[in-house]
């Protein structure tokens, strides 16, 4: 019988003292109600709380826990590829720390990699009716507009590039991550794009989502900086970047 995990998820954090350890009960929580063999992989990203801390003294009484640490501030998209690169489950995943999908909708992604998914992704936009606190209407109209031109931009077909809750196969996630190179808030577009010339099949799957008003991104100053980002892609596309297949990583 093989050691490891099913399931690995994975939590981006940077400066979630507040709510890290709401996230970690209500996972661990999950994982023992369903019975699944699974680990959860906080990535701390050089925060300047004790957000470090809290998931260590948690660690010590919650066996599914463990901790990685960037050695400085890199980005969400760098935590993301970090811990899932170094999970250990056969399907691997992240959410993000405010838990806007609450966590036991992880099943609708892990029913989709189930059903022959090399990635599942979550989407707030193919049922609407399940959003159940929406964002601000320009945060709605922000975010829409970008998802627009993403979609023109680099032929993505899906409603919601940029929702924080994906799952992968072990297998795709390490073709994806390895070639992935943009480490902020547009590492979803670029991921996305990956798995699409590696012929790998992604599968929308709507979740119910609730906006967090704690949310840190700005969506002028980001928004740009993610435009910047999918030119990066396109250039990356031109210089042949995307196109090896990375051989995977062994497990520990």
């Amino acid at each position: 019988m093989s050691s490891y995990p099913n399931y690995s998820i994975v939590i981006p954090a940077y400066n979630e003292s507040a709510r890290i350890e709401r996230a970690m009960q209500a996972i661990v929580a999950c994982i023992r109600e369903q019975g699944w063999n699974a680990e959860l992989v906080v990535v701390d990203d050089g925060s300047t709380d004790d957000t470090a801390a809290r998931v260590t003294r948690f660690s010590a009484d919650h066996a599914e826990v463990r901790l990685l640490c960037n050695q400085n501030n890199r980005g969400k998209g760098f935590s993301v590829r970090n811990g899932l690169l170094h999970a250990q489950g056969n399907i691997v995943m992240f959410t993000d720390a405010d838990l806007s999908a609450p966590i036991h909708e992880a099943q609708r992604l892990l029913a989709a990699i189930q059903n022959g998914a090399d990635i599942a992704i979550g989407s707030r936009w193919l049922e609407r009716s399940r959003q159940t606190d929406r964002q601000p209407l320009y945060r709605q109209f922000f975010g829409r507009c970008f998802n627009l031109l993403t979609r023109f931009i680099m032929g993505l077909p899906y409603a919601d590039t940029q929702c924080g809750f994906k799952a992968f196969t072990r297998a795709a996630a390490q073709t994806v991550l390895q070639l992935q190179t943009i480490e902020r808030w547009g590492f979803d577009p670029e991921i996305l794009f990956i798995a699409r010339k590696h012929g790998l099949r992604v599968v929308e799957v709507p979740v119910t989502w609730g906006h967090d008003e704690r949310s840190r991104i700005s969506y002028l100053r980001d928004g740009l900086q993610m435009l910047g980002e999918i030119v990066l892609i396109r250039w990356n596309t031109l210089l042949g970047r995307y196109n090896r297949t990375p051989a995977p990583i062994a497990r520990l």
